[in-house]
């Protein structure tokens, strides 16, 4: 099992193959474009550890005080992972119903529009790279190739971190603040509650069409060393 440093080091080489796929589309999120930042998004607690360990004290109070009050909020909270979701696809099975809407609302941590951890911001983040304006078509508007290759980002993630949890950003963000600072007096229920365990990976949800194509990013995956 990798060490928490090598796991951050292995997430820092997805994150940039990544970078480069979406070097190569023509898209028009820009600076200040922040239609797609709701409080909707989710992570893994591998993923929020990076962020909290590029920040000082102040700014995790500052954070912790934003994200309790966004949890007073209605937010996505997700029943399964990615890697679940492909599992029960794979055995034929139904996965859950699940009700999300970008009208619940903004990502807490966004001031002014912009993001403030913008460098160390999550997969669920990153990912998210219109062909359009949203603003101008009210959804993001992703092709389905790289719509395929998100989904394996996912899963890599996950797999890393499969000893971890996922959810929504402010709940898994609070959990491992409260970790990471040894509160003892902060109330510990948010693991219970909202967060769920991920699962290693076991298959990849890349369609027929699309396995030729992807191929160069799954060796550049492949490639990664620890």
């Amino acid at each position: 099992m990798l060490n928490v440093y090598r796991q951050l080091a292995v997430l820092d080489q997805l994150y940039q193959i990544h970078d480069q796929f979406v070097d190569s589309l023509d898209i028009a999120c820009k600076k200040f474009c922040a239609d797609c930042c709701t409080c909707n998004v989710t992570m893994t607690t591998l993923e929020a550890y990076k962020i909290i360990s590029g920040l000082d004290l102040d700014s995790r109070k500052s954070m912790i005080g934003k994200l309790n009050e966004q949890m007073k909020k209605q937010r996505f909270v997700p029943e399964i992972t990615t890697n679940r979701l492909a599992d029960i696809c794979l055995s034929g099975d139904d996965p859950p119903e699940e009700s999300i809407d970008p009208a619940w609302g903004h990502c807490p941590l966004l001031s002014d529009d912009t993001c403030p951890v913008y460098d160390l911001r999550p997969f669920g983040c990153r990912c998210m790279v219109s062909k359009e304006r949203c603003a101008d078509t009210g959804v993001a508007e992703i092709d389905e190739f790289t719509i395929t290759v998100n989904h394996v980002f996912l899963q890599y993630i996950e797999h890393i971190d499969r000893n971890g949890f996922s959810g929504n950003l402010s709940d898994v963000m609070v959990h491992t603040l409260i970790n990471e600072s040894g509160d003892s007096n902060t109330p510990s229920t948010t693991r219970r509650t909202t967060l769920i365990q991920n699962s290693p990976l076991s298959t990849l949800m890349v369609p027929p069409e699309h396995r030729e194509k992807i191929e160069p990013i799954l060796a550049a995956l492949h490639a990664i060393k620890a």
